[in-house]
């Protein structure tokens, strides 16, 4: 589904066989990139292009990840991947209460709970953890 163009580049996001992370696409003639996004913060990261060999030029990328950065293309990305692909790709992560953010290779620690369920509101722009063990959600603001 597309969330929108950029200088005649279509940025979609794939409907069939998804899978986590949350991700957009772009597919270009001679090659294809895909841009990680998140519902925890307002990041987007250049994930892959392929084949290498092709590889546009930086500035093309650049450009690309930057446009998905700008809010109203955001929102519309995480709008279409939460509703057609059900799931905001956080469960069974860490959660750090101090840094206030996901945790990948630390360990446990007293400020740390595993995500049980995570559900995203396009309505607000607000992303709400299920936190295992907590009686608490919470709560963020993108």
């Amino acid at each position: 589904m597309k969330i929108y163009s950029y200088k005649g580049l279509s940025v979609r996001i794939m409907l069939r066989d998804e899978h986590c992370p949350p991700h957009a696409h772009v597919k270009a003639g001679a090659w294809s990139a895909r841009f990680k996004f998140s519902f925890w913060h307002n990041n987007v990261e250049l994930w892959d292009v392929i084949p290498l060999s092709r590889r546009p030029p930086a500035a093309v990328l650049e450009g690309l990840r930057q446009s998905l950065k700008q809010p109203v293309h955001l929102l519309r990305a995480r709008g279409i991947w939460w509703r057609k692909i059900g799931t905001v790709c956080l469960e069974n992560q860490l959660w750090d209460w101090q840094s206030n953010e996901v945790v990948v290779v630390k360990g446990i620690v007293s400020t740390t709970n595993m995500i049980g369920s995570a559900h995203y509101e396009s309505e607000t722009n607000k992303t709400r953890l299920s936190l295992i063990g907590m009686h608490e959600v919470v709560e963020i603001e993108l």
